[in-house]
């Protein structure tokens, strides 16, 4: 039997109301956002809304309500349904506030991709209807809680652990790895797994580096040469970090790696004034522009790290994560409670087809 919605979620209707304010730094702000475009508000009532992903097949997008153990499906003159549940934790006991899945993304294959808090792993769910773990520990240990992911076009998955999924956090007597660590989980199919040492099954995990804090968001420049990542540790390491992407693709150990990793945007100081928010979920743009969501609201940056301006709910909310949505131009916000879209004139880049 079908679930019913929580009484407090409540589908907005056409012409949805608009909220918010854009601060522009630069010129090409503008270009990208036109002056007096304003986030529209699609529905509201969740507990923390995160990890959107648009589905191009159907026309829909899916996002995790984390508290609720769900993930919610917006579909434009249908509202919010209930798409699955449990969505991020299986077990039987209490497992704190965050139990539910983070983000969300689409295979090769069209097929939803999860950070499971609660279950502690990478799922995929299979077009037959039941889930398959992809990662689950790190030699052993088990992973923290997989927080956001990102495919590269070989079919790659980049991935962040921190500790927010587990219920004491870095308290956790659960906890078995002692750091947060950005991840590479390889497809070993393509190369042989007889010539990869201590590779299983057809994935490889790889810790790239435990050196950040609380890795959280992550996200792929365009042409796959730049891996950026937010650390979640306000108010004093509120820091996006940009790392060269190494191609080589005679050595399975070294292709795809990183190296040169320093800070991209230091936004600490907002975070210390009091700025809503953390370095959190973000995407990028075809011209390499990153939309990251932070202290403040949702912040644009050219590649080199001009910020060049901001969306602000004005309403006091932290924005956690967004995605690409319709043709490529909207942008999704799961903006705390409330779900909200902003129409740009930039065009998304990713795995993601629209």
């Amino acid at each position: 039997m079908a679930e019913d919605l929580p009484s407090a979620i409540k589908s907005m209707s056409a012409p949805y109301p608009t909220f918010g304010k854009l601060e522009s730094k630069d010129p090409r702000f503008d270009k990208l956002l036109p002056p007096g475009t304003q986030m529209e508000k699609l529905a509201e009532g969740f507990e923390w809304s995160e990890g959107p992903v648009w589905v191009k097949d159907g026309g829909y997008l899916l996002f995790s309500d984390i508290p609720r153990n769900s993930v919610m499906k917006w579909q434009d003159g249908k509202g919010i349904s209930l798409y699955m549940k449990p969505s991020g934790y299986t077990g039987i006991v209490d497992y704190g506030r965050e139990p539910g899945s983070n983000a969300n993304t689409l295979d090769s294959q069209g097929r939803l991709t999860q950070c499971e808090h609660g279950d502690r792993r990478i799922s995929v769910l299979t077009k037959e209807g039941g889930k398959r773990t992809l990662a689950d520990n790190y030699q052993g240990q088990r992973l923290n809680s997989p927080n956001d992911l990102v495919f590269n076009s070989k079919g790659d998955l980049y991935f962040t652990d921190p500790i927010y999924g587990l219920p004491e956090h870095e308290k956790d007597p659960r906890r078995e790895l002692d750091f947060c660590g950005v991840f590479l989980l390889r497809q070993t199919m393509r190369k042989d797994p007889a010539d990869i040492p201590s590779a299983g099954g057809d994935h490889y995990l790889q810790l790239l580096t435990k050196d950040m804090t609380r890795p959280n968001g992550i996200a792929l420049s365009p042409d796959e040469k730049k891996l950026y990542v937010s650390n979640s540790d306000g108010p004093n390491k509120a820091i996006w970090m940009v790392y060269d992407v190494v191609h080589d693709e005679s050595s399975f150990f070294d292709d795809g790696n990183i190296k040169n990793g320093h800070i991209f945007f230091d936004a600490s100081d907002w975070a210390k004034a009091g700025k809503k928010g953390n370095p959190d979920g973000m995407k990028v743009d075809s011209e390499g522009n990153l939309w990251a969501t932070g202290p403040g609201g949702l912040h644009v940056f050219a590649p080199d790290g001009t910020h060049l301006g901001t969306i602000n709910p004005d309403t006091g909310d932290p924005v956690s994560n967004c995605a690409w949505g319709d043709d490529g131009s909207t942008l999704y916000m799961t903006v705390n409670h409330t779900l909200a879209r902003i129409k740009t004139k930039a065009k998304g880049s990713g795995q993601i087809k629209f």
